[in-house]
């Protein structure tokens, strides 16, 4: 039996909206068309709900706060009409694909564009949420990936939804990008594959492939962990603007380096954004580079619409971050401790994924109580300007932080209990990086710390299967200029 209010094929709505195709029904029951504006001779999408009056105030109240949104990836929003048998929205046409059915079809995106997609959603959030609403539907199905842009579209008001929960659906968002899969800690699964697991808990990106950067890995875990304050929209896009990944990653996406406002004063744990119009301009161009780099990798292996290498510099501007090898690194063993565990150290800082330093099994988690901790010092070689530091752990729970100093005593070489104390009662604090109890990833986001020592302080272990405590290091990125 058709329904009151059933659209067909060749009716007009409102006297100028032709119904062309019927693309889908989304998760709500609406059902999404492809359609022609007959006056401006445009193609449109129109979100159709039947009935219409009280049950599609939601519908059409997300439309009136998304059409105040102009920005280039959102969806721009027309027309909002409630015909009592039923409402429908008009929209901007997008011509691309959910998400969803790209990872269905094609598999997870490189790391690259998964970033590249992230950036765009975090930007798009960052301006729906200056209005002082949230999106309430970010998921793989309501991230479109078109020729030209990336957008984020079908916007919520319903009584639930918030901007924190806008960010952890960007966390699933870009899960789900670089894994195919969807985390079962976030409702739906959109049909997509359950995320594997790890002991029970939700496996890192990394963990699944581990072709993913350490911090995007890191990144992704701390937006889908509630455990963790949600950073905001505005944050999370400058973050994700500045991020350089072709320096790590293989792939055709370069940024061009660019000049960028003095760092603002630091919030506890991610950069506060200045919104002027110097901070807005780099970020737009980033976007641009980002979109405009998206575009050449899907017209050519080489990121140049020939086949070229699009990476540029920007004379006198400051270079990007990029990946800072450790000149020496050894392990920091103070107090009572038995000097047993200074071997692999190096394990920390190979880039391998099997190899890890891992400390003895102790009976307590505060290493027995024999001593403070233990730390994996790492010598820059020279004072660096530092902007993210990573680790990947072999377990999660842990307690870990982040110190400084002006010098290793041992100087390279074979260390001592006496020199390793020194260390402990030299090194201060790293702000924005204390001690927390922390999952398999973890990473840092600093500004303004300058260091060529850097030690990571490890003050409580976690419980291995055989009852005791224990902890592997499985890898430490270092990140600046």
């Amino acid at each position: 039996m058709t329904q009151v209010g059933a659209p067909a094929v060749g009716e007009v709505l409102a006297d100028r909206y032709r119904l062309e195709e019927h693309i889908h029904d989304d998760s709500t029951g609406r059902q999404v068309w492809r359609g022609v504006d007959v006056i401006l001779r445009r193609p449109v999408t129109i979100v159709l709900k039947y009935p219409g009056g009280d049950s599609a105030n939601d519908m059409l109240q997300a439309a009136v706060a998304a059409s105040r949104v102009v920005h280039p990836h959102t969806v721009g929003v027309y027309d909002a009409v409630d015909e009592g048998e039923r409402a429908y929205v008009v929209r901007e046409y997008v011509d691309g694909h959910p998400l969803r059915e790209i990872v269905a079809t094609d598999g997870p995106l490189d790391p690259v564009r998964a970033t590249a997609v992230a950036y765009a959603i975090a930007d798009a959030l960052a301006a729906i949420h200056e209005t002082g609403v949230a999106h309430g539907n970010v998921h793989p199905n309501t991230v479109l990936l078109g020729a030209e842009r990336i957008v984020l579209a079908d916007a919520r008001a319903s009584a639930d939804a918030s901007q924190e929960g806008d960010i952890r659906g960007l966390g699933g968002v870009l899960y789900c990008a670089l894994t195919g899969t969807w985390p079962a800690e976030l409702p739906g699964d959109f049909g997509l594959p359950p995320a594997p697991t790890v002991d029970g808990k939700l496996a890192a990106p990394r963990q699944v492939r581990p072709d993913v950067p350490n911090y995007i890995d890191a990144l992704t875990m701390d937006l889908l962990d509630d455990q963790l304050a949600a950073p905001t929209a505005a944050e999370l896009s400058g973050e994700l603007a500045r991020l350089n990944i072709a320096n790590e990653v293989s792939g055709p996406l370069n940024l061009v380096a660019v000049e960028t406002p003095d760092p603002p004063e630091r919030r506890p744990r991610w950069k506060k954004l200045t919104v002027g119009i110097a901070g807005l301009a780099v970020i737009s161009l980033l976007g641009l580079l980002i979109g405009t780099k998206w575009l050449n990798s899907n017209t050519s292996e080489g990121g140049g619409p020939n086949g070229t290498s699009t990476s540029q510099s920007s004379p006198g501007g400051n270079s990007a971050p990029t990946a800072i090898k450790p000149a020496n690194v050894r392990i920091v063993d103070p107090d009572q401790g038995d000097r047993t565990e200074l071997n692999d150290a190096k394990n920390a800082i190979d880039d391998s994924a099997t190899t890890q330093w891992e400390t003895q099994d102790y009976k307590q988690a505060n290493f027995g109580s024999f001593k403070r901790g233990m730390g994996i010092l790492l010598d820059l070689g020279k004072v660096r300007d530092i902007s993210t530091v990573s680790v990947v752990l072999s377990d999660g729970g842990a307690t870990v932080g982040l110190r400084m100093g002006e010098s290793d005593p041992a100087d390279g070489g074979m260390s001592t209990t006496a020199k390793d104390n020194s260390v402990v009662s030299s090194y201060k604090q790293v702000p924005g990086a204390e001690q927390q109890v922390v999952q398999v990833t973890k990473s840092w986001t600093l500004s303004g710390v300058k260091a060529r020592y850097l030690m990571v302080w490890i003050t409580k272990l976690p419980q291995a299967q055989d009852g005791g405590y224990q902890l592997g290091v499985k890898d430490i990125k270092v990140r600046g200029q």
